[in-house]
């Protein structure tokens, strides 16, 4: 075979020799076993099976991702948080990242396929040129395959874990009928304080001093305590972030040398800074600092998680790891998801809940939400569901989606403030005469 008859060269073609010829062939047997779905399948899975994911160190300098300077775990076992930080590692220039696995075998499974029993003249050929589609056409593109499936399922599975997260905290029990002192920690800015009533309406506030050893505390809690007996405070709500230890200790002596019986809880301040630093807290409380809106979301958080929390982005709550790191537009989608779900699951209460809150109710847009607030506004609180069908440019359709969901605790008819939907009234009103 090495010595092809002439008869078979075409110079014309750029064959200038048997050499020629022998490369050609070859090239062209390496990608019809590259073109070959049924090769591409089983060495995709033997990779899966057999393969490592392994990272290298790509610079010399320390960084948070020194744990995977020289690491290597087989793909099957690989969690996907590991791969999340690795992507990231790799991106950000710290890591160099590849797959691995024994070579043999894969060519020894293409040469099991492609090469009969009897060793004959082509057959090293043929081997040569099953290495050569392997190495070069097939491992770059089935690596490439294998680390975006991983990551897609290593995303999928973080935006679960996101999901749950959100959803747990949007669930959470609210605390009614107390009157909350809002109390974000700090240090060099000191503590924010804002005491609001059973409503969220804020009725005091103020700033003090009590986290640093330097910090005037007596002073301090001469002001805390004007404002717990002033207002009649039941409960304080401490955000966990910076100096949230130092404001606990405080906070506890405190409440021990007061002639009242008032409790503290720590509260998770995830994205209250995004939260008052926003359009939306700009309108809500215009008189008050960025600081203090902080304190007022504090403690409104314990009074209606859901109310509150649904004004801020879901991605700035902190509802798990990597979220920059995985497909915002996926991310967001699931999300919002989960925030109109909860906000439809749990009802709304018509005649107290904000705008933004109105506004994940099933057929309700802005525009609709902010009117049914002005409505209230101007006309006092909603009496009925019915009453809502005065809402302007709330029409049949919107009405018919978001009945359902709207609550109404104070009204004349019992199943205005339930899940029950006002086209199914006569039906349940038949039922209870039945079991009358």
């Amino acid at each position: 075979i090495e010595s092809i008859s002439l008869d078979f060269i075409d110079t014309e073609k750029d064959v200038e020799s048997s050499e020629d010829a022998i490369s050609g062939a070859m090239d062209i047997i390496a990608e019809e076993i590259s073109d070959n779905p049924e090769y591409r399948k089983d060495i995709r899975q033997k990779t899966i099976d057999f393969g490592l994911l392994v990272s290298k160190a790509s610079t010399e300098d320390d960084s948070v991702y020194r744990l995977y300077y020289d690491f290597a775990e087989p793909i099957k076992k690989l969690a996907n948080h590991r791969l999340l930080a690795i992507n990231r590692g790799e991106k950000e220039g710290f890591l160099s990242v590849k797959i691995d696995i024994d070579e043999e075998k894969i060519t020894n499974y293409l040469f099991r396929r492609l090469t009969p029993k009897h060793e004959s003249p082509s057959t090293k050929y043929v081997k040569l040129a099953a290495e050569d589609s392997y190495k070069r056409l097939i491992a770059p593109s089935i690596s490439t395959e294998i680390r975006n499936m991983l990551t897609e399922n290593a995303e999928e599975a973080s935006i679960k874990v996101f999901n749950q997260n959100l959803s747990g905290l949007l669930l959470q029990p609210p605390i009614k009928d107390k009157i909350v002192m809002g109390f974000d920690p700090g240090y060099r800015t000191g503590c924010k304080v804002a005491v609001v009533d059973e409503t969220g309406k804020v009725l005091d506030t103020n700033v003090v001093y009590c986290t640093l050893p330097n910090h005037d505390k007596d002073k301090a809690k001469k002001i805390l305590t004007d404002m717990i007996l002033r207002n009649n405070v039941n409960l304080i709500s401490i955000g966990n972030g910076t100096a949230s230890k130092e404001s606990e200790i405080f906070i506890s002596d405190l409440l021990k040398e007061i002639d009242r019986e008032v409790f503290y809880i720590m509260t998770n301040e995830a994205g209250a800074s995004v939260y008052s630093a926003s359009k939306l807290a700009t309108e809500e409380f215009p008189q008050y600092d960025v600081a203090l809106r902080s304190a007022v979301s504090i403690a409104r958080r314990v009074q209606d998680p859901l109310a509150e929390l649904v004004k801020i982005d879901p991605k700035s709550i902190g509802v798990g790891q990597y979220q920059h790191d995985v497909s915002q537009k996926k991310l967001s989608e699931n999300l919002d998801f989960v925030v109109d779900t909860v906000v439809n699951q749990v009802g709304v209460n018509v005649n107290t809940a904000s705008s933004t809150l109105l506004s994940h109710v099933s057929g309700l847009n802005k525009t609709i939400s902010e009117n049914i607030v002005a409505y209230r506004e101007e006309n006092g609180e909603i009496a009925s569901r019915a009453e809502i069908k005065k809402v302007p440019r709330l029409g049949a359709k919107a009405f018919e989606q978001a009945a359902g969901f709207l609550r109404i605790p104070n009204a004349k008819n019992i199943l205005d403030n339930t899940g029950v939907h006002p086209e199914s009234y006569p039906a349940v009103k038949a039922l209870f005469k039945q079991l009358a």
